[in-house]
């Protein structure tokens, strides 16, 4: 089942936005042929050890060595115009519409109709949406928020219980911000085309530094794409699954009362729900032993990159405040690849390293 957060789970305000009509920030768009572009632009990139796992730093010189391409785009410069709330960017300078500074810029929708739409935010008393609390796997609480509203918590203009993260996933982007759909291209053309297929769902994540996605893996091939901030990910290989614990959990629900406070509610008539229930940031080692075997490497996706994280790796993942994300999901195939996950998967339950 796929999870909040990107990875789940998009980062960096306060220099946080990047799609026309987001007010009060500065950022890059994903306008004209960004993702597009990204084709004609690989770049192969180095992983150096960091801490028990590894990172991915600037290539040098003549490098190529690498275990992931992470394809980079040049996003077109913004130009801003200035309203009664402050300086928001319009879109990148491709149409000869002229904004206040006297230069060409894209029009972009109103700020206002951006603003005032409602979209779905999870809220959560810690920043963990669908993870492990105690004996309960626990999903978040969701209210329907304007948009304007969440910037406003973000930006510390606003108070609100919990943290928030705007991660509905199911294509919240054409469904609930249909008005930044021509910021974005509607698919990675590269990677539809090595896949065979359009993507099944575009997604669109706002959030605080707080929002984590727990360890999880997804059954969708991921293009994952950071607008502004930075995502951060710690990715295990599909081959590391003997290393990482599964138990059953009963699902709950945050519950957010009247004044303010959190309250579990049993999901009575769901089946248990089968979860990491390992931090791979501070794992128990006395508990879960077996991870101590594992690998991870860890990532950081800045403003104008993109991350293909293949479907089934598992992946945890934490962001800048106010990062901003957009990520392609295509339907993965069930094919020999899955059959040899699922022989693992099955020998680890069988063997009692699980």
């Amino acid at each position: 089942m796929p999870a909040s957060g990107a990875g789940g789970r998009r980062r960096g305000l306060s220099p946080a936005a990047g799609f026309a009509g987001v007010r009060r920030t500065r950022g890059r768009s994903l306008g004209g042929r960004g993702l597009a572009a990204a084709a004609a632009s690989w770049r192969r990139r180095p992983w150096t050890r960091c801490g028990g796992s590894y990172e991915n730093s600037r290539p040098p010189p003549g490098s190529s060595v690498c275990l992931l391409l992470c394809p980079t785009w040049t996003s077109p410069p913004l130009h801003c115009t200035s309203t009664e709330t402050g300086s928001a960017p319009i879109g990148p300078a491709s149409s000869v519409t002229p904004c206040s500074t006297g230069q060409p810029c894209r029009s972009g929708p109103s700020l206002i109709s951006v603003g005032s739409t409602e979209v779905s935010v999870a809220v959560t008393p810690d920043g963990y949406a669908d993870a492990v609390r105690g004996n309960r796997f626990v999903m978040p609480a969701e209210r329907r928020l304007p948009l304007s509203c969440v910037l406003d918590v973000l930006e510390g203009q606003a108070q609100h219980p919990g943290v928030l993260y705007v991660q509905k996933q199911c294509s919240n982007l054409p469904t609930e911000l249909p008005q930044l759909l021509s910021d974005v291209e509607p698919h990675v053309p590269w990677a539809s085309e090595a896949l065979g297929k359009m993507p099944d769902a575009v997604n669109f994540w706002l959030g605080e530094a707080a929002a984590v996605t727990s360890l999880h893996k997804d059954h969708y091939e991921n293009l994952y794409c950071v607008v502004s901030g930075e995502k951060r990910f710690l990715l295990h290989p599909p081959s590391d699954r003997p290393f990482i614990p599964y138990e059953l959990y009963t699902p709950a629900t945050y519950q957010l009362t009247q004044e303010g406070s959190f309250k579990m509610v049993d999901e009575e008539a769901m089946e248990k729900v089968p979860w990491i229930p390992l931090d791979p940031l501070a794992p128990d080692l006395a508990r879960y032993p077996s991870y101590s075997q594992a690998r991870a490497l860890c990532c950081t996706v800045q403003a104008g990159e993109i991350l293909y994280l293949p479907a089934l790796w598992f992946h945890h993942v934490q962001q800048s405040h106010g990062c901003i994300a957009v990520n392609y999901w295509y339907d993965m195939e069930y094919d020999l690849k899955y059959s040899y996950f699922q022989l693992l998967d099955s020998l680890t339950k069988a063997s009692g390293l699980d």
